[in-house]
């Protein structure tokens, strides 16, 4: 648990000081319904994100002879035994970072007259690209996590896994800065950065249904991980651009949001908690 606090101290909150400390200040007001709007979708987007990598640990399993995989709400398992499940283990932050890759594409795409389009389609590139970075950045240090479990399986060394570790830390500068040119409100100031800080943590709240029952490290520790890590790239990738301050956006509406987070719930706890053989 040390080496995983350390490393969200350097690869989240450094990034963060320092991109708080060269963004310029402006005025406080933080607008509610941006804020409540932004949050719903941001938790949205990790749940559906999260049930990606699911589905990207749970499908290749179901093509080994011998494997019998089920998908939960909040994690997988599965009966039998093939030495190749642990290679198959990093199945999942490659689905996550093809989707982040996608909807990062989508972003600079939509039209401005949908915001709420929009602001889904960056939350989701900004859950798939940290989702699957963070995991890698972990797995090259911690040999419990999936990627690490992957890793064990190639019998990856030390270089090859301080490789890896280097690999992530610039994709992830590169990611901060793609989603910064890519962020439909605010711009290149603290404000933006506080708003940001306020949606990524109030999401963890929200998330927290989708993950229940599990143990609290598990159901907290997970998102709050990629929320620290994101935020912190996502802002100095706001200060290396210098954006000039937005023109205000009107706020989407709240109800489609609330509906879907609500909806995927339901389908979480009812249809995927029981489990989902393959």
């Amino acid at each position: 648990m040390t080496i995983l606090f350390g490393l969200v101290a350097a690869l989240g909150l450094l990034p963060w000081l320092a991109g708080l400390l060269r963004l310029r200040p402006g005025p406080a007001a933080i607008d509610a319904r941006h804020l409540a709007v932004s949050t719903t979708l941001c938790a949205l987007a990790f749940s559906l994100t999260f049930f990606i990598q699911e589905l990207g640990l749970v499908l290749p399993k179901a093509l080994v002879p011998g494997l019998a995989p089920i998908l939960y709400h909040n994690d997988h398992d599965w009966t039998g035994d093939a030495p190749v499940a642990e290679l198959l283990q990093g199945g999942g932050a490659a689905a996550t970072l093809v989707s982040g890759l996608a909807f990062l594409w989508l972003a600079g795409r939509i039209a401005p007259q949908r915001p709420a389009w929009r602001l889904f389609a960056f939350w989701m590139a900004f859950q798939g690209l940290f989702q699957s970075l963070s995991q890698c950045a972990v797995g090259s240090l911690i040999a419990g996590n999936d990627v690490g479990r992957a890793l064990a399986w190639l019998g990856a060394g030390p270089v090859a896994k301080a490789a890896l570790l280097l690999l992530a830390v610039a994709a992830m500068t590169v990611a901060g800065r793609a989603l910064a040119r890519r962020y439909p409100l605010g711009g290149g100031d603290r404000p933006t950065a506080r708003h940001l800080l306020g949606v990524l943590m109030l999401a963890v709240i929200l998330i927290i249904p989708f993950r229940i029952p599990r143990e609290p490290v598990e159901v907290v520790l997970i998102p709050l991980v990629v929320h620290i890590v994101g935020l912190g790239w996502l802002t100095l990738g706001l200060a290396a651009l210098r954006r000039a301050p937005a023109a205000p956006v009107a706020a989407p509406a709240l109800a489609a949001p609330v509906a879907a987070l609500l909806a995927l719930l339901g389908a979480f706890q009812l249809i995927l908690r029981p489990g989902v053989a393959f």
